[in-house]
């Protein structure tokens, strides 16, 4: 069945409307991503589907198709753990999980962080930018990456590095301008092997993101609703998440007071209004530089709403590793491995292979 009867069978408005079965799914994105089908065609799908909701089937085969056409690293590597953010970054809130990444590798657990750059519509702030600043660049290369996660516990591959097909659909996204079904799917592009850790939007996405990834075969998983969909909890307030542990699905709350780490304002950065069109934080050399900024105090150990939100951020990490039963302990391991300078210690590692 081609993509345009695909997309008849998910318009709103028709009688015979209908979710995708999982081999629908995984045919309509393995014809995108070939480059089969023509951008109009395409965003009108995505509209579609954005319009319909996705089920569980669906991004599932959608995520399956993908991973069979990217070249994913670190497949064999125990005890890894991706950190699956926004790809198309913040506009207020610093990203701040590469300072969590590299406390959770200070403490032991192996972290990937799948992000990217410059993705539409938002094209919003991301590690890309904040590992710029700190003199170790995210990599294109998954042999790269996971030759720096075996030597240094810790990286950051571009998503569209593992997969460059996504490279040819930013005209859709930016043109489309909404968030379609594809910033979900691409969170989903990682290894099979690797616990998993989703930033989730505000919404009831929440079970949906869990269940497509233990319908991927992850046997550990959350999906976080952390400060602008990141993966970084809130420190003003509970974040909401949920968990796959096995086969089991735990609602997942943080309370940043039950850990000594309540504050009563978000890490931000300076009040940033858009630019001109194709513009975002992310093109804005002096919030880059300050996200840049803030992630250094952190692992100086300068105190605040920013070391707060790290260390949850890095115990969700450990936990997720399974290097800690509990958020509890996983702050713990988190403090120390800040305060020890361990965390520094991987950047420096880092630096010094590129």
């Amino acid at each position: 069945m081609s993509l345009r009867d695909l997309l008849r069978a998910v318009t709103p408005g028709r009688k015979d409307i209908r979710n995708l079965t999982r081999r629908e799914a995984y045919g309509a994105f393995d014809a995108i991503l070939s480059g089969e089908e023509s951008e109009i065609t395409v965003a009108s799908f995505f509209v579609a589907l954005r319009a319909k909701g996705l089920t569980v089937d669906e991004l599932g085969g959608f995520a399956s198709a993908a991973r069979d056409h990217a070249t994913l690293p670190c497949q064999d590597m125990s005890g890894l753990v991706c950190l699956c953010p926004p790809h198309d970054g913040t506009d207020y809130a610093p990203p701040l999980d590469v300072a969590s990444a590299l406390i959770a590798a200070g403490a032991g657990a192996r972290v990937l962080i799948c992000s990217d750059r410059d993705v539409p519509p938002n094209r919003g702030l991301t590690a890309a930018h904040v590992l710029d600043h700190l003199g170790a660049g995210m990599t294109w290369d998954p042999t790269e990456a996971e030759d720096w996660v075996a030597k240094t516990r810790f990286a950051a591959i571009a998503v569209s590095g593992m997969l460059p097909s996504l490279l040819s659909l930013r005209k859709v996204r930016r043109d489309v301008v909404m968030r379609v079904p594809l910033a979900t799917v691409e969170k989903l592009i990682c290894p099979r092997n690797a616990a998993v850790i989703v930033g989730a939007q505000a919404g009831p996405v929440l079970g949906v993101a869990v269940e497509v990834m233990q319908s991927l075969g992850h046997s550990r998983a959350m999906a976080i609703q952390g400060i602008e969909g990141s993966v970084t909890p809130s420190v003003r307030k509970r974040t909401r998440g949920i968990e796959l542990v096995a086969n089991d699905l735990v609602s997942l709350v943080v309370q940043p007071e039950d850990f000594g780490l309540v504050c009563n304002e978000e890490p931000e950065l300076p009040l940033f209004m858009p630019g001109p069109e194709d513009k975002g934080a992310g093109d804005n050399p002096a919030l880059v530089k300050a996200a840049g900024d803030l992630t250094s105090l952190v692992l100086a150990g300068e105190p605040g709403s920013a070391r707060c939100a790290a260390l949850l951020g890095a115990a969700l990490t450990l936990k997720a590793a399974g290097r800690c039963l509990t958020l509890a302990e996983g702050v713990d391991s988190a403090i120390s491995s800040l305060d020890s300078g361990a965390a520094s210690a991987v950047l420096n590692k880092l630096r010094g292979l590129q």
